[in-house]
């Protein structure tokens, strides 16, 4: 599995230059390795070479992954999340990144003695496929979701529409950023930023981005099967 040491290490590279290009501290971006339906063998070639934060999109491989790594892992649950589906992320899930409504916050907490971190997804663009609260409607579904004990609330998330032009989606990136500030303003401890893929994470960095979301470009094309 040199192949995924290699891009891993190539990815890392561009990640440090697009913080230095933006006149940010390389530390304080962290890298999530996405392995959505890549194997065992490839998520652990990952962690041999050093990388610690791990991404899964659906509730059943984070479980079955979660139980095959023995290493050290902090699990990113990156999919959006289904009440039926919380006794599979709640016990493992280090971050949730896509959190909605109140009551998956509660059948999360329900399964977690010790809480839940969790970043609120934003709907950018029209695509109607697309979870996410309304830019207009995040403060104050923020505001129901710190009522929910054991939720704790770290940030913001979103994934816009993609484009062969990653500067595209600097206007959705931007519009996050500002959301999280005006959740500052409103008194909640917020301070992470969950944007930006493989092939749009420089721009999410100039933009304030905290977890960038890498798949393919450390991991390949996903099986389709």
């Amino acid at each position: 599995m040199t192949d995924v040491a290699a891009n891993l290490a190539r990815v890392r590279a561009e990640l440090d230059a697009a913080c230095r290009e933006a006149g940010r501290d390389p530390a304080s971006v962290g890298l999530v390795a996405v392995g959505k339906r890549h194997g065992i063998d490839r998520l652990q070639a990952a962690l041999d070479a050093g990388q610690i934060d791990l991404g899964e999109n659906y509730a059943q491989e984070l479980r079955d992954k979660a139980a095959a790594i023995t290493a050290p892992v902090r699990w990113h649950f990156i999919g959006r999340v289904q009440s039926n589906k919380a006794r599979y992320v709640a016990p493992v899930a280090w971050r949730v990144h896509a959190l909605e409504e109140v009551h998956h916050a509660e059948a999360l907490v329900a399964r977690a003695p010790a809480g839940i971190d969790a970043l609120v997804a934003v709907h950018t663009g029209d695509e109607q496929s697309k979870g996410g609260v309304a830019p207009s409607q995040v403060v104050a579904r923020v505001r129901e979701l710190v009522q929910v004990p054991g939720l704790r609330v770290r940030g913001l998330m979103t994934l816009p529409p993609h484009t062969d032009d990653p500067e595209d989606a600097a206007p959705f990136f931007a519009e996050v950023a500002d959301l999280l500030q005006r959740l500052r303003a409103d008194g909640h401890e917020v301070d992470e930023l969950s944007m930006g893929m493989s092939h749009d994470f420089r721009v999410a960095v100039r933009h304030g981005a905290t977890w960038v979301r890498i798949g393919t470009a450390i991991f390949g094309e996903r099986p389709t099967a």
